[in-house]
């Protein structure tokens, strides 16, 4: 009748389209989950410096240093279906020359299993909070906010933006001391 190739093509075909619904099921159990939470962030230590850009330009640029505080319970966002989560940390503010700049300062990788309560003090930022020009010194409006993928088991990846968020200034003048 039916050949041993030909049953065990229609078994593997008949597998793999009900792991395949499966899958999407699993996917659609996870769709509405709310993944946004509330963090507290806040600057403790902010400063200016102007460096030069060794590039062709030659010009000099303003640099930032920020220490913060970060202070987040991210265990209500790991389910069944969460792998990881990629937090990043991001500077947004306005200048004359850019309508918008977003600046990564900070990211850290968090593993399904591994602490999600994070209570971060005096942190130092990973990446410089490099201007392109002199966008930064005195600057009134430097807003930090937190936002995370969502790595998934199955299903699409998601960005998150967190509740919350920290508006700053940069001080008036230079710091010429060593940061």
């Amino acid at each position: 009748m039916h050949s041993f190739l030909s049953r065990g093509n229609a078994i593997l075909a008949y597998t793999l389209s009900v792991l395949s619904f499966l899958t999407f099921v699993c996917f659609l159990s996870t769709v509405l989950v709310d993944s946004r939470t509330g963090v507290d962030i806040n600057t403790v230590k902010i400063v200016v410096k102007n460096v030069p850009d060794y590039s062709a330009s030659r010009e000099e640029n303003d640099l930032g240093f920020i220490t913060f505080d970060l202070q987040a319970n991210l265990t209500k966002i790991f389910n069944w279906n969460v792998k990881q989560l990629f937090l990043y940390l991001t500077a947004e503010y306005i200048t004359p020359s850019n309508v918008l700049n977003q600046v990564v300062l900070w990211d850290r990788i968090i593993l399904r299993g591994e602490n999600a309560d994070l209570k971060f003090k005096n942190m130092n930022t990973k990446y410089y909070f490099w201007d392109d020009g002199k966008g930064l010194k005195g600057h009134k409006n430097i807003t930090l906010s937190l936002h995370w993928n969502i790595i998934p088991n199955a299903g699409r990846l998601l960005t998150v933006p967190a509740i919350g968020q920290h508006t700053f200034k940069f001080p008036e003048e230079y710091t010429v001391n060593r940061v």
